[in-house]
């Protein structure tokens, strides 16, 4: 069972859904890996992504809703051209991959920043910055917590990205893909915490 984050935190791992990476059931993998979600399924209707959310808050999962609807929660994650954090939202996070957008994530309460490493999931997608360029950003973001997003697949880039400065990691595809995500979890969890 997730433990219960209070308002303006999360998890040090942060796990983004991606149901067609996944090598179980969305929900196993979720339920499995037990740690604050971001409930990504953008091509679900919206029907569909709430009886999906509630479905995991119900089983004790903190969930925050990629987009600015919270799909009757109170977290969201939105990139930084969606609009203002919406009304009545305890817990807001931005997607952030360089300097300016970091800038304009004013209203929130943690980002993650991307990509960090080569990435599977999102292949082509910008240059990596490094652990360099995420030092760089986690300083520009200070106090705000910043969690490193992409490519980050092993304990030894968690530990990596800790030690640039970051809160925590936020893991898509290596964890959707592992026969194990319990397992991966735990280690990245070990690997930025120790």
């Amino acid at each position: 069972m997730t433990a219960r984050v209070p308002a303006g935190h999360v998890t040090p791992v942060l796990l983004l859904t991606d149901r067609r990476q996944a090598r179980r059931p969305l929900l196993e993998v979720v339920l499995a890996a037990a740690v604050t979600t971001v409930l990504r399924e953008k091509d679900v209707p919206r029907s569909g992504r709430l009886r999906l959310a509630a479905a995991l808050r119900g089983r004790g999962v903190d969930v925050i809703v990629a987009g600015p609807d919270p799909l009757e929660g109170t977290a969201v994650h939105l990139s930084t051209r969606d609009h203002l954090r919406p009304p009545g939202v305890r817990l807001a996070g931005r997607s952030c991959h360089d300097e300016a957008e970091i800038d304009r994530s004013v209203d929130a309460d943690y980002v993650t920043v991307s990509p960090v490493f080569p990435t599977v999931s999102k292949p082509g997608y910008g240059p990596p910055l490094g652990v360099a360029g995420l030092a760089r950003l986690v300083a520009r973001a200070a106090p705000l917590p910043v969690y490193a997003l992409g490519g980050v697949d092993t304990p030894a880039r968690a530990a990596a990205c800790r030690a640039a400065g970051a809160r925590g990691v936020a893991v898509m595809g290596a964890v959707m893909r592992s026969p194990d995500p319990a397992d991966l979890v735990g280690q990245l969890l070990d690997a930025v915490t120790r």
